[in-house]
């Protein structure tokens, strides 16, 4: 029988690091404020828990409850979001539903309000480009800011971000912010003292900051790239930041020289403000050319499921569907159709996918590389809650449908492609070709 009593709420990162973390009621000046910043002021803002976080907002009885933001737990539902309450007892996102109402069985289910979500995140997107005209989104619940002193104003960062914090906690949620001259080192940062947190990493101890880290802190280390790494002894970002260029790049491919020196603390990418996105595509470059329906299939399923991971990520849907054909004789040819709805779920754009490349390829023709997009965007998904089935693909969307959908991308997102398939992948065999994004 499983017991109901709350693990212990622990915050491994605060007490191994406890001179970068400062909570805003703690001690209400750090080392940083002491003196002028130097160079760069990234912002990491992460909301906490934020569907949960506005649930309990809404909805007073829930305050310092357990609440669950899910689908129905007798119908194969995913957890999307929980509380910090409902954490305590090992509760995750991305979770079964089922298993969590084992592990917290008077936790509070409450159905996801997408309106209100987007409503309150744009209230904070508001407040964030009060402080910079440098603000990049990432999701609905967190950003990037570029708030270097000089740029765009003369405040101290710290200053900036103890100001963003108390505006967000007028709106009645919370968030923890990380200070740090880059994108990797903020981010990380953002994650050691939740929630409500503000953790500072001073210019120049980003390394010593870094070096004690898990490799899997790291955004651009999945859990594969982990695993070869731990096999090789390779376990914190200090034994990653170790690694000359040549024994990187012999270990991680290309891109290992350039995780190497953002585990350094080195990160040059600026806090770019998102131009507004025209399309999201993938395509698939045939190492050698594929002639049978049977291959186009699996590799357009990859194709599609790529894409629609993407549109969620951005919180996208769009209307119209394109897929892009090379021949062998290196021809191509573009076709696309317009749907009645916007849509982001694979299992609805797929099937039209797959129809428009029926009908510009003929089998035997030899094909070198397919590609699919989706265009056509309006503001936002047609938001549902988590009540689909983990196999078979409706119509069109239904009650369940893109949240159970979003709650496979973090499974996929954590753990790998691999973690989770649907049923039909089952019968397929690998992948044919070389992937390419655009």
């Amino acid at each position: 029988m499983l017991s109901s009593t709350p693990l212990m709420a622990v915050r491994p990162h605060s007490t191994r690091l406890a001179r970068y973390t400062r909570h805003m009621s703690a001690d209400p000046t750090h080392a940083c404020e002491n003196e002028p910043w130097q160079g760069r002021a990234i912002l990491h803002v992460d909301l906490d828990a934020f569907f949960a976080a506005v649930e309990q907002l809404d909805n007073p009885e829930y305050r310092n409850k357990p609440v669950i933001v899910g689908g129905d737990p007798t119908r194969r539902g995913v957890v999307s979001t929980c509380s910090y309450e409902a954490r305590a007892y090992g509760v995750r996102s991305a979770m079964a539903s089922a298993r969590a109402a084992q592990l917290c069985p008077h936790a509070i289910w409450a159905t996801p309000h997408f309106d209100r979500y987007h409503e309150i995140s744009q209230a904070v997107l508001a407040i964030f480009r009060e402080q910079t005209p440098l603000v990049q989104p990432v999701s609905i619940d967190e950003a990037f800011l570029d708030v270097t002193p000089g740029r765009f104003g003369e405040e101290h960062p710290v200053t900036v971000a103890r100001r963003i914090r108390a505006r967000i906690a007028e709106l009645g949620v919370t968030a923890s912010v990380g200070i740090a001259s880059s994108k990797t080192v903020a981010k990380i940062a953002s994650d050691f003292d939740k929630p409500d947190g503000l953790t500072i990493v001073c210019p120049g101890d980003e390394r010593a900051f870094l070096a004690p880290l898990p490799v899997r802190d790291m955004s651009g280390i999945g859990p594969k790239t982990a695993e070869r790494l731990h096999a090789l002894g390779i376990r914190t970002l200090g034994d990653l930041a170790a690694l000359d260029d040549a024994t990187a790049r012999e270990v991680l491919g290309s891109h290992g020289p350039g995780l190497a020196l953002r585990a350094r603390g080195t990160d040059e990418r600026d806090v770019r403000d998102n131009d507004p996105v025209k399309s999201v595509s993938n395509e698939r470059t045939f190492s050698v050319d594929v002639r049978q329906p049977s291959e186009i299939d699996v590799a357009l399923d990859r194709l599609t499921e790529k894409v629609g991971q993407r549109l969620r990520r951005k919180a996208l849907a769009g209307r119209t569907v394109t897929v892009k054909l090379r021949f062998s004789d290196l021809s191509y040819r573009t076709v696309r159709k317009s749907l009645a709805a916007a849509t982001n779920d694979e299992h609805v754009f797929g099937p039209v996918a797959r129809q428009l490349v029926r009908e510009a390829w003929t089998p035997g023709v030899g094909l070198r590389l397919l590609g699919v997009g989706v265009s056509g965007f309006q503001e936002r998904a047609e938001q549902l809650d988590l009540l689909g089935e983990l196999d078979g693909a409706p119509a069109q969307p239904s009650a369940g449908r893109e949240d159970l959908v979003r709650g496979i991308d973090a499974v996929r997102e954590k753990f790998g492609d691999g973690a989770l398939k649907f049923g039909r992948e089952l019968k397929v065999p690998p992948d044919t070709g070389t992937p390419r994004r655009d």
